[in-house]
C-alpha cells in the first residue's frame, strides 16, 4: 500500500505515507470517491507499520495476523502526532484519530502601534529635551475595564461551539474542525455589552504624553515609547508609540553625523598677518588662533565641540573653514598701500608645471 520494501526504516515509512496522504486526501479530491478509499487504505497501512507490535505481527502473518489481534488494524492516535504540523486542523487529524482537543483563541489581543511626528529645534536635537506629544488612541473603557461586558456581567459560553472555539462537521471520511464564526474562536460571547463602549472594550481618546528626547538625535530618528500605543482589545496589552523626529536646520552650523561645520570670513590682512578670532559654538564662544599666511579655505578643528554621541559617551568635533574676503571698494589711500604692497610682493604670473601628485589630489579632492 505504501510502496516501501519490507526492511524500510520508520522514517522511510513515514515519508511514504506523508506523500500519499497529501496526494489522496479527500479535501484535495472532492469529486473522486476512489481517492478517499485510497486514503483509507494507506492510512490503515501506516497505522499498522508505525506500531512496532502490529508491524511484527504483519511481518509474520500478513493482514490476517493484524486483523486477528484485536479485531482489525485500528487507529492509534499517537502514531499520527508527528503529522499535526503538516496536516494541521484543516485536515482534522487530531479529531479524526482521537487526539488534540479544542483550540480556544483568546479574546484579548495586543493593541496596534502608533506613529506621531515631532519637529525639534536644532539645539533640542543636540542637547536633548523633554516635550509633550499629542496622541489620539483607543484606551480601555473605564466602566467595563476593557472586557466589553456591562458592569457586573461577563462573557458567556458560546452556544454554537459549546465553548470549544471550534465547530466540527463531517466531510466524507473526516471530521473537519473550523474556527467558530460566532465567537471567532474565543469560546465565549458577550450577550450584555457595555453601554459606554458598546461592547468594544475601548474608547477613542486624545491624550498628551510626556516624551523625553535624548541628546544627539538626528533628523529621522525614531523613538519607541513602550505601552503608549493603542490599548489592546478585551484586556490585551497596549501597543507602542513611535515618535519620528524632524530636526530644523541651523542658521550657522551644518551637521554631518556627530560633527559640526561652519564657515567664517576673515580679511586679507588677518589671513596674512595672523589673528585671534572669537568664534561661536553650541556651548558658547571660543578663541581660535589663525596663524599668519593662512590661505582661504583652510579648516581648523575644535575637538569635542560637536554633537553628543547618541546613548553613549563623547562628542563630535567642530570644523571651522575660513574664507578670505576680497574688499569690494577701496579709497585712495587703501589703493596706494595695496599697490605698494603689490610691488614688494609681486610674483611673476607664469604657468607652473603640475606634478603627478598634484593632479591626483585635484581629481580625488
Amino acid at each position: 500500500m505504501l510502496g516501501v520494501i519490507r526492511s524500510a526504516s520508520d522514517q522511510e515509512i513515514k515519508s511514504a505515507y506523508r506523500k500519499l496522504a497529501l496526494q489522496y486526501h479527500p479535501d484535495r479530491n472532492p469529486d473522486k470517491p476512489e481517492a478517499e478509499e485510497r486514503f483509507k487504505e494507506v492510512t490503515e497501512a501506516y497505522a499498522v507499520l508505525a506500531d512496532t507490535d502490529k508491524r511484527s505481527l504483519y511481518d509474520r502473518f500478513g493482514h490476517a495476523g493484524v486483523a486477528n489481534a484485536g479485531g482489525g488494524a485500528g487507529f492509534d492516535a499517537s502514531v499520527f502526532h508527528d503529522f499535526q504540523d503538516i496536516f494541521g486542523d484543516f485536515f482534522g487529524f487530531g479529531d479524526l484519530f482521537g487526539g488534540g482537543g479544542s483550540r480556544r483563541r483568546s479574546r484579548a489581543q495586543r493593541g496596534a502601534d502608533l506613529r506621531e511626528d515631532l519637529t525639534l529645534e536644532f539645539e533640542e536635537a543636540v542637547f536633548g529635551t523633554e516635550t509633550k506629544v499629542t496622541v489620539r488612541r483607543h484606551e480601555a473603557c473605564e466602566d467595563c475595564r476593557g472586557s466589553g461586558a456591562a458592569p457586573g456581567k461577563g462573557p458567556v459560553s458560546c452556544k454554537s461551539c459549546a465553548g470549544r472555539g471550534q465547530v466540527r462537521y463531517q466531510q466524507g471520511f473526516f471530521s473537519i474542525a473550523r474556527t467558530c464564526p460566532t465567537c471567532q474562536g474565543a469560546g465565549s460571547v458577550i450577550t450584555d455589552p457595555c453601554p459606554k463602549c458598546k461592547g468594544e472594550g475601548r474608547l477613542l481618546r486624545q491624550r498628551t504624553v510626556d516624551a523625553k528626547v535624548p541628546a544627539g538625535v538626528e533628523d529621522g530618528t525614531r523613538i519607541r515609547f513602550s505601552g503608549l500605543g493603542e490599548a489592546g482589545t478585551f484586556g490585551g496589552p497596549a501597543g507602542d508609540l513611535y515618535v519620528v523626529l524632524h530636526v530644523k536646520e541651523h542658521s550657522f552650523f551644518a551637521r554631518e553625523g556627530n560633527d559640526l561645520h561652519c564657515v567664517i570670513p576673515i580679511s586679507f590682512t588677518q589671513a596674512a598677518l595672523g589673528t585671534e578670532l572669537t568664534v561661536p559654538t553650541l556651548e558658547g564662544e571660543h578663541k581660535l588662533k589663525v596663524p599668519e599666511g593662512t590661505q582661504s579655505g583652510a579648516t581648523f578643528r575644535l575637538r569635542n565641540k560637536g554633537v553628543p554621541v547618541l546613548n553613549d559617551h563623547g562628542k563630535g568635533d567642530l570644523f571651522i573653514e575660513v574664507q578670505v574676503q576680497t574688499p569690494g571698494k577701496l579709497n585712495k589711500r587703501q589703493r596706494e598701500l595695496l599697490q605698494e604692497l603689490d610691488q614688494l610682493t609681486r610674483v611673476e604670473n607664469k604657468p607652473q608645471n603640475r606634478t603627478l601628485l598634484g593632479k591626483v589630489k585635484d581629481i580625488f579632492g
